[in-house]
């Protein structure tokens, strides 16, 4: 499954959040500055819910609430080859080690959330009242956007193509939807450029998570 559709007539606010990183404590501290309400607000992920933080299954428990969508990052990517019986070393290297940790209840529950993230899309479509939204984790490498059309699915998960070229004055759009949303690269703060917006900000690291309201 690699595009999902959201439908915005349901909710009554819709916010997307930057890489969670196991960074669940900071995500609650935020729902609840903004007055963010689970019976009638959507929250949507660029993806990396995992890894490197202190609390990937509570992070993980956000697969089960109605109120939530996001997008399979290269976090959640790196974890499923491991559990298929891909050498693990990648993930571990990269901040899975928690995994090894668990033991009994916990690590069946969290085995079968991980699992789950295979069932993730890698891009959300988002169609507001006045525009269309997509959500994917690190980029969607087309010059122009389509519902369903064929693209690179490894480039979608881990390219930082046009995160460099932006960073180095090559800006370009992306037709066919008014915004993009992607993680994957911790920065500093918010980058918007064109019609791309990059918000991960590095909250495992210490920084602020970014969050922000699409309607």
């Amino acid at each position: 499954m690699y595009y999902q559709t959201v439908s915005a007539e349901k909710w009554r606010h819709i916010w997307v959040v930057g890489d969670l990183h196991g960074c669940r404590a900071q995500l609650d501290a935020q729902l609840l500055q903004h007055h963010f309400d689970v019976q009638q607000d959507l929250l949507l992920s660029v993806g990396d819910l995992i890894d490197r933080g202190p609390d990937s299954p509570g992070c993980l428990q956000l697969l089960s609430e109605p109120w939530f969508r996001g997008v399979r990052g290269n976090h959640e990517q790196m974890a499923l080859a491991a559990l298929a019986g891909d050498d693990p070393m990648l993930w571990m290297m990269n901040g899975g080690a928690w995994f090894w940790q668990l033991k009994g209840a916990e690590l069946i529950s969290v085995r079968h959330a991980l699992k789950r993230c295979a069932e993730l899309p890698l891009i959300l479509h988002l169609a507001l009242a006045d525009r269309v939204v997509v959500i994917a984790h690190a980029d969607y490498p087309a010059s122009q956007y389509q519902l369903g059309q064929e693209v690179d699915w490894h480039q979608v998960v881990w390219s930082r193509d046009r995160l460099g070229r932006h960073q180095r004055g090559r800006s370009a759009a992306i037709d066919g939807a008014s915004d993009f949303y992607f993680g994957h690269t911790p920065l500093e703060q918010p980058l918007n450029v064109a019609n791309q917006h990059y918000i991960d900000t590095g909250a495992v690291f210490g920084n602020r998570l970014t969050l922000v309201r699409l309607q």
